[in-house]
């Protein structure tokens, strides 16, 4: 992996990677926007195994915001995202407010760098890899860079949280 100063163009995502010093791989692609899941697109354009790209989600639990990052190749258990923060009752964000408090849009949502720093939890699944792929802040742009400096830079809890 390199290590990528900031550069012209950068999202808030990788402003948060360069200047933490995380060493880290930025992957573009052209974005379709006909695709109907924007992982499972990544996936593709990066011929990387949907297992090892993560999708970040927004979660409402019990009235507070919470991201879930979990493998693209599977879905989100909300109860089992509830239980990894100690809360009772989960359901999806309501998706303005989820980019209003991240400053990213839909599809492009990063766990990295965002307008507030959300409680995240992180799916278990990613310590099988020696990297994985997210969001770097846009739609067409991932950033990989190993699981441990994820949850550190996120302060994420790792938890069972995503279904296959």
């Amino acid at each position: 992996m390199t290590k990528n100063k900031r550069q012209a163009g950068g999202t808030p995502a990788t402003v948060a990677l360069a200047a933490a010093g995380t060493a880290y791989v930025l992957h573009a692609y052209e974005h379709d926007p006909a695709s109907p899941s924007y992982g499972e697109e990544a996936a593709r354009a990066l011929g990387v195994p949907p297992e090892r790209v993560f999708k970040t989600l927004v979660a409402d639990i019990d009235g507070t915001l919470t991201v879930a990052v979990v493998p693209v190749a599977g879905s989100l258990d909300l109860k089992a995202l509830a239980a990894a923060v100690g809360g009772k009752r989960a359901a999806m964000a309501d998706p303005v407010a989820a980019e209003r408090t991240t400053g990213y849009v839909r599809g492009g949502i990063s766990p990295l760098g965002q307008r507030k720093k959300l409680r995240t939890v992180l799916d278990a699944s990613a310590s099988e890899y020696e990297t994985v792929c997210v969001s770097a802040g846009r739609r067409g742009l991932e950033v990989e860079l190993s699981p441990t400096d994820l949850a550190t830079l996120t302060d994420a809890v790792t938890a069972p949280i995503g279904r296959v």
